[in-house]
């Protein structure tokens, strides 16, 4: 074997050897259901303590997440009822929130 071919066997190893290892970091990005996120999560290895700290944590951003789309949601449901207002009232969209925000 030449250099060159001992060389080109180095590179695809650790091309190899970077891809399996960035397919082990990445597995809770590409996990899609309970299961295969169970997986990743017993592959750290974290002690009992740990786990219901990122229990807490986890539980904490999901409440935030809901109370978010709600509020969405309920923006979403005020801007529908404020463009029917208009189609109501025959003022565009503009007019009636500076109405609303003129009126005490």
């Amino acid at each position: 074997m030449t250099n060159s071919e001992i060389d080109l066997q180095n590179a695809i190893a650790a091309l190899d050897e970077y891809g399996h290892d960035k397919k082990h970091s990445n597995d809770l990005e590409h996990a899609r259901n309970q299961q295969q996120m169970t997986r990743y999560l017993k592959s750290l290895d974290y002690s009992l303590r740990r786990m219901k700290t990122l229990q807490e944590a986890v539980n904490t951003l999901v409440a935030e997440m809901e109370n978010d789309q709600v509020k969405q949601e309920q923006v979403q449901t005020f801007k529908s009822k404020v463009i029917n207002l208009s189609k109501e009232l025959n003022m565009s969209y503009d007019e009636v929130i500076t109405l609303m925000a003129n009126a005490k």
